[in-house]
């Protein structure tokens, strides 16, 4: 237990020093986590007092604007639950929220040693995979983050080991497959497509045995393994299951009109009033919904070939493949990375840019790094085919040492630039939610990311949609909105002209307060307006 233990406590030191140079939650996603945890442990339930997007309504301006709102209508628990006794033991704050997704992340490492050691590799490239796992290049930043990054990077190795030690004939591993596709669905709504290389593999050997006349026999996976693997996944499903049916009347209430599918642009995500049917979509012609197609599948390949694998790591990842392609203990990383990305080419092509893919693509990492080892073994092999004089198990030890070295030091440049955006972007909040905490509790705010007022300044509110100023006014007017927040990094179009002091409504205030950058002081990079629409505040007036 010596080397994954070592494995394990290098990740979580990673991790926890990603935290260490910035402890908060960092984009909505992360802030969305922690406030419904907050929630659970504070007795509110799952329970959210701002609207992030207005999918968790929708998609439209309710008919019956309220807050706040039930949660989780587009994302998943799982994110939110581990933090919960942490809060409980810790109180809440950084350490509490953050602890769980060190500790289960940084399972991913040993993990990937032992899926190494598990299919043949020798000591020193299943170490190597595992270092690489332990420090994964620029995903190293989102994996300190309260975010599923961590969780879906384990629970979807996992699930694709155990789908693969099934295919060698462990049962018992391929039943537990079940129970751990359950946890990644609980995480990720995507967590799904896990399970489709577990059905496969059984519809596969199912047809076989027919086709040999001996469909009576069961198999190296069998029914049983087979029917308990599902069962387990309904065990964990189920209950969220239900609840999702109890309050929203759907298994995934956002996804329930097809707006999420039907968009044509990323910025018809955030609109109240455009129209995203079937029939926008397909009304855009087949040249750029084609276009759009392969941009969206060029985009995924682009992402998972630079942060993960730092652009260097791939062609070896595809020679590893190549090499392993018939190997069981690969199948099933082979069909989920093919699904993957034609989901996200073909349904999801829109959203890859913006973080969607990469949320699932975690899964495929650790096996990625098994198969980047490989594939430096297969081309140092190769080479010493050619080159008598090489000494290959050597050259092999240099090139994968080198390797990680390498990944160490790219890994460590992307993450402190993350988190240098990640700084200023909280530099530039801090004196607005300073301001922001000191008004009334029960006052409205309208902002880019109302999760992280939420989270700083414990005031409620909703997104700015991306439509025109009537509609914008229309929404603040239906939540009672009290206060405005633009930032120039995250404005939406109608609003620019407000936040540079060209227009100004009669129901708004000069700037409250403006906050700039650091590093560009002369201009605001946001700022904080009253927005006055009862009878005698005079909080705007000339």
């Amino acid at each position: 237990m010596g080397i994954p233990l070592a494995l394990f406590l290098a990740a979580l030191a990673v991790r926890g020093l990603a935290a260490a140079l910035f402890a908060d939650p960092a984009y909505p996603d992360s802030f969305y986590y922690v406030n419904v945890a907050q929630s659970l442990a504070g007795g509110g339930g799952f329970s959210v007092d701002y609207i992030w997007n207005f999918v968790d309504v929708g998609g439209r301006l309710p008919l019956d604007p309220t807050l706040p709102i039930p949660s989780n209508a587009h994302w998943m628990p799982l994110a939110s639950l581990v933090q919960v006794p942490f809060i409980w033991l810790l109180g809440a704050g950084p350490l509490a929220s953050g602890l769980p997704f060190w500790l289960i992340g940084a399972a991913a490492a040993p993990i990937t040693y032992w899926m190494g050691r598990d299919a043949g590799f020798e000591r020193g490239p299943a170490v190597g995979a595992g270092l690489l796992a332990a420090a994964p290049g620029a995903l190293i930043p989102f994996l300190a983050q309260p975010d599923n990054f961590a969780l879906f990077m384990t629970l979807g190795a996992l699930a694709l080991w155990a789908c693969a030690r099934g295919l060698r004939g462990d049962r018992r591993a391929f039943a537990l497959g079940g129970l751990v596709v359950g946890l990644a669905t609980l995480s990720r709504n995507d967590g799904i497509l896990l399970g489709l290389p577990f059905a496969l593999a059984f519809l596969v050997e199912r047809v076989r045995l027919w086709r040999a006349g001996g469909y009576r026999r069961s198999g190296v996976i069998g029914w049983r393994a087979a029917l308990v693997c599902f069962g387990l996944f309904l065990v964990v499903m189920d209950p969220w299951w239900l609840r999702q049916l109890a309050v929203f009347g759907a298994l995934s209430p956002s996804a329930s009109n097809g707006r999420i599918l039907w968009i044509t642009s990323y910025d018809q995500l955030w609109s109240v009033s455009g129209d995203t049917s079937l029939g926008t979509f397909l009304g855009q012609g087949l040249g750029p919904l084609l276009v759009s197609r392969v941009q969206g599948l060029g985009a995924a390949l682009g992402i998972f070939a630079a942060v993960p694998l730092l652009l260097f790591l791939a062609p070896f990842t595809l020679v590893g493949a190549w090499l392993r392609r018939r190997d069981p203990a690969f199948a099933p990383w082979l069909v989920y990375a093919a699904l993957l990305f034609a989901f996200s080419g073909l349904l999801f092509a829109v959203h890859v840019p913006y973080g969607t893919f990469l949320h699932s693509a975690v899964a495929l990492v650790p096996h990625a790094y098994l198969l980047a080892v490989a594939g430096i073994g297969g081309a140092v092999a190769w080479v010493a085919g050619r080159r008598p004089s090489w000494d290959a198990p050597r050259a092999t030890r240099n090139f994968t040492a080198a390797a990680v070295v390498a990944a160490l030091l790219f890994g460590a440049v992307g993450t402190w630039r993350v988190l240098t955006t990640w700084r200023d972007e909280a530099e530039v909040r801090a004196p607005i939610a300073t301001a922001l905490a000191a008004t009334a509790p029960d006052e409205r705010v309208m902002s880019p990311d109302p999760g992280a007022y939420e989270y700083l300044a414990g005031r409620g509110g909703v997104v700015t949609p991306n439509d025109p100023l009537p509609v914008i006014e229309e929404t603040m007017r239906a939540y009672g909105v009290r206060w405005l927040v633009l930032e120039r990094a995250h404005n939406v179009p109608a609003l620019t002209p407000l936040l540079l002091g060209e227009v100004r409504p009669s129901w708004l205030s000069l700037p409250v307060v403006e906050s700039g950058h650091a590093q560009q002081p002369e201009s605001s990079a946001a700022a904080l307006y009253a927005v006055c629409f009862a009878p005698g505040d005079d909080r705007c007036a000339p």
